[in-house]
């Protein structure tokens, strides 16, 4: 059985977990409210404060979608109760990123900005202290969503190996390369 699909989810009091007919499952929480297509073979079934998500037999198919279908729900209920933040940095002489409601303003060393409207579910705000790189700040209840965005706005100027200029995640630790001096001897 996997080991993901068979561990029950836990839910606090201010969660509540509805199941309709043509099995789709809404998530209501304190931040919002979320809603997933979960397949006919599998069923959810509530109990003592638990989600236990089932599978019908052990087709390849079936185990697949059993971890899927509870890692999916599991995260909608992260989300409904403590939502989902994520944080990037500008890493660049002149780099800038200004937001004015929900529509983000980013100057990436390119000849024209980049004016990017982000989606009403998410939440951004964005930084710039003087020594310091400009950071971006997304906040939302939906893990899937705010990480599309994220990887969206990190592609308009992927971090470079060679000195590391570009739009990059806080805390994450790039690869670097040496110049071409390296290997002259």
């Amino acid at each position: 059985m996997s080991r993901v699909g068979k561990s029950p989810i836990a839910l606090t009091k201010d969660v509540t977990v509805t199941v309709s007919a043509d099995n789709v499952v809404t998530v209501k929480g304190p931040k919002g409210e979320l809603q997933q297509a979960v397949d006919k073979d599998i069923t959810i079934e509530q109990a003592d404060g638990e989600l236990l998500v089932k599978r019908p037999s052990d087709q390849k198919r079936h185990k697949a979608m059993h971890g899927l279908y509870r890692a999916l729900i599991n995260n909608m209920v992260v989300g409904v109760t403590e939502g989902y933040k994520v944080q990037q940095e500008l890493v660049g002489v002149g780099y800038r990123a200004t937001n004015n409601g929900n529509t983000l303003d980013l100057v990436l060393g390119y000849s024209h900005h980049f004016i990017f409207e982000l989606p009403k579910e998410i939440k951004v705000t964005t930084t710039a202290e003087k020594g310091k790189n400009p950071i971006i700040t997304l906040e939302s209840n939906d893990k899937q969503l705010i990480g599309q965005v994220a990887a969206k706005i990190r592609s308009l100027r992927a971090p470079e190996p060679y000195k590391g200029k570009g739009v990059k995640f806080v805390g994450e630790v790039l690869r670097r390369k040496a110049g071409k001096s390296a290997s002259k001897k």
